[in-house]
């Protein structure tokens, strides 16, 4: 294989693999160790038969300024390496390049960088002590021509070194042990363009790739991030690979138009693409005959920072892209354009510093671009030269004044490699676990003011901690330079939630969270959370407040009025008491009921002393109370009350009809035994009901407003309050009876119209509050419930002892035996 059959595909005789070193070559400094370079310099191949090759004249293609200022940092990082003496004393390192051209001419470069000098390659079953052309490859630049060449570098454990291949499947290093990279993998510039639309807030998106491993590696890593944010993807379009020769097709030109139609028809207006920029120049010459204006492109690594597109797309947009940091390198812009030596060509021979010079002035153009733009990517080659040269210094056990000269076998190096770590041009160079070179990457904006920085940085992404930093405000290409919008639906308010339209996640209809309920973005943004049982929420509220408790307070007006007819019914019931006491052998107090006055006094001052139980918020005390003690104390009454009634009017037909019976009523204290046994059944229904319903405080929303939250004794209040009044009701309607019956007594005895007016108000009043707890709730029913329990507590103390009271003292002289003994006598005269 001679020298000419290892032409790489571009005219670019610079690049050819030269068999011997050449005098005074820039292109081939000889030396000790030798470096192989693959970059990427131009595309535009024709073929005139089956395997000829036309080589175009320098005017007929378009230079990929990226690539030749790649190759040219790897030229500038040998020589200040070989002109330097404290890395490689006494060593020199040469190199070798070769046009990839994309993916189209990777596999006979490698194979002849691992061959030997005799052009060889032989077969082996153990390469440990095989030595190849070449110590360490450098290159390539896209992701599929790198995967290529490692397959084969691999085998032989020759280190291979990338300056832009992102590829997340070379960190496998069971398949690519030899393969490291001096910039971050395609997943770390993927989170900083998720973090990049998350700060602008953007959550709908196209994605435009290439037809190529490239488009779809990082498409996918996108796909996969985005699954973890709030980001959609509106829609996913391949970019049609261009002709060789970039001419247009018609099927060429009819696909980009049905892009570019469905791009504008979207809503979305960000637009992220995966594509070498082969790709990209017919694409954006239809933009800008579409004039799209108004969307923002973000740039991945592999055109952020292309020259070329940047010089056509002026006013097409807002361009934003992903690169590694900008690192200075003195000296390189100076290196870039100057001008070799001139020497005479060998016979038949044209030499790469030629062929270079006659195309210097096609990149000099770009030069004050390249340098404004900070000399990016060039940092990545530079950076890998050295990596090498000091992989190199640590084998060889270099010092001040030279170093070990022994053959180098690629495994060797590769294992130094790995433990480099050094420092320049300010920057900490070493390998993670994954091969990578942990640099800094930043999103750029292209500016077309030629004043300024055209690919200036605005936010910075940290790979180790995976965190973005925005750093300068963007120039958008909106009015009044506001923020595109780019969102499926906009954000709901507070306290909406999302209803989901179709299969984008992203689009929504935004309802309002009905009263009751809250929205906590944290948790669910599709659902509206209920409030607990104890707060209460407003329409589109994003958390709930505490219910206002609501319960009888002394300071109400309601309260007071009933507390002054309790203390109005304490009093006056003390005050009987006290008359009855003092007046307890008379027959006006023995006529009432005797010793049993006494115990219904006794039991009306406890009700009326306990009345303060209803007022605050209710307790296992105050609710056992108001359920017991008051219908207990009340029961107990009206039992006395009926059971003297039914003693008084029946006494006089009972003494002389029923003899007998009357005698064992008398004997056997029968209007006590009656009492006793009607509290007994009393006491009975009480514990039954305390024993069913809890007598635990229990809270319930107020109907008419659910801001508030009604504290009671236990949820079944009205069934118990009628349960407990039935017995109540019965002895009501049993005195009135009794009473009824014994109008005709005589007048001392005649208690008719009292017991007949409290058992009536009584009926009434109970009545009366049941109809009103089926209709009403909350604060209102427990003050009516007081009230009523009050007035008929009143009307015992006052409409059966009142009269009584009245007797005793304005009317001593009818409280006498021999009165009461005459009225008999008369009532009995006139009933024979």
């Amino acid at each position: 294989m001679g020298p000419q059959a290892r032409r790489a595909c571009s005219f670019f005789l610079l690049l050819q693999v030269l068999a011997e070193p050449a005098e005074n070559s820039d292109f081939y400094l000889g030396g000790d160790y030798l470096l192989g370079g693959l970059f990427t310099l131009h595309a535009n191949v024709k073929t005139t038969g089956q395997n000829q090759l036309h080589v175009p004249k320098c005017e007929e293609y378009e230079v990929k300024v990226l690539g030749y200022n790649l190759m040219q940092a790897m030229r500038f990082a040998v020589e200040e390496i070989n002109n330097q003496s404290g890395l490689l004393p006494g060593v020199r390192l040469g190199y070798e390049m070769v046009d990839v051209c994309y993916i189209s001419n990777n596999v006979q470069p490698v194979l002849y960088f691992l061959a030997g000098d005799d052009y060889f390659l032989p077969i082996l079953d153990d390469y440990s002590s095989y030595v190849p052309r070449v110590v360490a490859v450098i290159g390539p630049d896209n992701s599929e021509s790198t995967i290529n060449v490692a397959n084969f570098l691999s085998l032989l454990l020759l280190p291979q070194i990338t300056y832009s291949a992102i590829s997340d499947q070379l960190r496998n290093k069971e398949r690519f042990p030899a393969m490291l990279r001096t910039v971050p993998s395609a997943s770390h510039h993927v989170e900083a363009m998720v973090q990049l639309m998350l700060h602008f807030h953007w959550n709908w998106i196209i994605v435009l790739i290439s037809n190529d491993d490239y488009g779809r590696d990082n498409s996918q890593a996108l796909s996969t991030r985005l699954a973890r944010s709030d980001i959609c993807i509106a829609f996913q379009e391949v970019l049609p690979t261009p002709e060789p020769n970039q001419s247009q097709t018609p099927a060429e030109r009819e696909r980009l138009a049905s892009i570019l139609q469905k791009l504008r028809q979207s809503t979305a207006h960000v637009v992220v693409i995966f594509s070498p920029e082969l790709s990209l120049h017919n694409f954006f010459r239809e933009v800008q005959l579409w004039k799209f204006s108004d969307i923002v492109w973000i740039a991945s690594e592999s055109w952020a920072i292309d020259p070329v597109l940047h010089k056509k797309l002026r006013g097409a947009g807002t361009f934003l892209g992903l690169t590694v940091q900008a690192v200075p390198i003195p000296g390189f812009s100076e290196f870039r354009v100057r001008r070799t030596k001139t020497r005479p060509p060998p016979p038949n021979r044209t030499t790469c510093n030629q062929d270079c010079d006659n195309c210097l002035n096609t990149t000099a153009t770009y030069s004050t671009i390249l340098t404004q733009s900070g000399e990016r990517v060039v940092y990545s080659v530079y950076t890998a030269v050295y990596a090498v040269a000091h992989a190199l210094h640590r084998f060889l056990r270099c010092n001040q004044t030279g170093c070990a000269k022994v053959v180098v076998y690629p495994w060797q190096l590769l294992k130094e490699l790995w433990n480099v770590s050094f420092t320049l041009q300010g920057q900490k160079i070493f390998f993670d676990q994954q091969g990578d070179v942990p640099m800094s990457l930043e999103i750029i904006q292209w500016k077309w003011d030629q004043s300024q920085n055209p690919f200036q940085s605005i936010a910075s992404y940290y790979p180790m901690l995976k965190h973005l930093t925005v750093t300068h405000s963007v120039s958008w290409h909106t009015p009044d330079n506001t923020v595109p919008v780019s969102m499926c639906s906009k954000s709901c308010r507070p306290g909406q939630r999302k209803k989901p339209v179709g299969m984008h996640p992203c689009c929504f209809e935004c309802l309002d969270c009905l009263p009751g309920t809250f929205l906590n973005q944290t948790a669910d943004e599709l659902d509206c959370q209920p409030c607990p049982s104890y707060a209460w929420s407003h329409r589109n509220d994003t958390s709930c407040f505490k219910r206002r408790l609501a319960f009888l307070e002394w300071h109400e007006v309601p309260t007071i009025m009933v507390a002054l007819l309790a203390a109005l019914g304490f009093l006056s019931t003390l005050s009987t008491l006290v008359v009855f006491w003092r007046h307890s052998s008379t027959p006006v107090v023995r006529s009432a009921g005797g010793p049993m006055c006494f115990l219904m006094l006794a039991l009306l001052l406890l009700a009326f002393a306990v009345v303060p139980v209803y007022v605050g918020p209710p307790t296992v005390l105050t609710c056992l109370c108001r359920q017991a003690l008051f219908t207990l104390c009340f029961t107990v009454c009206i039992a006395c009350i009926t059971v003297r009634s039914f003693q008084i009017a029946c006494i006089f037909k009972m003494a002389r009809r029923l003899p007998r019976a009357y005698g064992y009523w008398v004997r056997y204290h029968g209007a006590y035994v009656s009492v006793l046994l009607l509290t007994a059944l009393k006491l009975a229904m009480v514990l039954g009901n305390v024993l069913a319903t809890t007598t635990n405080p229990t809270h319930r929303a107020d109907p008419e407003d659910p801001t508030i939250m009604i504290l009671s004794c236990h949820p079944n209040y009205r069934k118990t309050l009628l349960f407990n009044a039935s017995l109540d009701l019965l002895l009501s309607m049993g005195g009135f009876t009794f009473a009824y019956m014994g109008k005709e007594l005589p007048t001392n005895y005649n208690e008719a119209k009292f017991i007949t007016l409290s058992m009536t108000f009584s009926f009434t009043s109970t009545v009366s509050l049941c109809t009103f707890m089926s209709i009403y709730e909350g604060v209102l029913v427990t003050i009516m419930d007081l009230l009523v329990t009050v007035l008929n507590l009143l009307a015992i103390s006052l409409g059966y002892f009142g009269p009584k009271c009245y007797l005793i003292l304005f009317f001593p002289e009818r409280n006498t035996p021999s009165y009461f003994n005459s009225v008999i006598q008369g009532y009995t005269m006139r009933r024979d």
